[in-house]
C-alpha cells in the first residue's frame, strides 16, 4: 500500500496533526474492512466477533450491559447481536435467579472452537500487525493513548 497522501491523492493538509488524524481514520477503516472481510467467511460481523472475544476473555457469564461497556464499537443493538449469536449456537443465555429481568451471556464450546479456528487462520494468512516490531507497536499504542487522553 502506498503512503497515505498518495493513497488518497492529496498532499494538502493544514498541519501534520491534521494529516496524522486523517491517516489514523483511514488506516482504522482499512483495518476494519480487512477484518470484516475476513470474518465474513466465518459468517460473523466484527461486532459479533468482539462479543465472542469479550466473553472468551471473561471466565464467568456477563450481562449485556457489561459486554456493551467493553465493546470496541458501542453499538446500541446488543440484543439483536446476542440473538444472532444464540441462533448460531455460539453462546448461551442464562436468566438470573434473583432478578428475571437480568440476562447473562456465556460463550459455549462451539463459540470457543470457532474463535480458535479464526485465530489460527488469521495468524497463518493475514497478520498486518506483523509489519510493526513489538517496539514500534508499543510506541503506536502509547501515541494513540496519548491522543485519546
Amino acid at each position: 500500500m502506498p503512503p497515505f497522501d498518495q493513497e488518497i491523492k492529496s498532499s494538502k493538509f493544514t498541519s501534520e496533526q491534521q494529516k496524522a488524524m486523517l491517516n489514523i481514520i483511514f488506516t482504522g477503516n482499512w483495518l476494519l474492512h480487512l477484518h470484516a472481510g475476513y470474518l465474513k467467511s466465518f459468517d460473523l460481523s466484527p461486532q459479533q466477533y468482539n462479543i465472542l472475544r469479550i466473553l472468551r476473555g471473561q471466565a464467568a457469564p456477563m450481562t449485556m450491559n457489561q459486554i456493551k461497556c467493553r465493546m470496541l464499537d458501542k453499538t446500541p443493538n446488543m440484543t439483536r447481536l446476542a440473538d444472532k449469536l444464540m441462533k448460531k449456537e455460539l453462546l448461551d443465555r442464562i436468566r438470573c435467579n434473583k432478578d428475571r429481568r437480568v440476562v447473562f451471556l456465556e460463550i459455549n464450546n462451539s463459540g470457543l472452537e470457532l474463535l480458535d479456528k479464526i485465530d489460527i487462520q488469521w495468524s497463518n494468512q493475514y497478520r498486518p500487525e506483523f509489519k510493526l516490531s513489538d517496539e514500534e507497536a508499543f510506541i503506536v499504542n502509547q501515541l494513540l493513548d496519548k491522543m485519546r487522553s
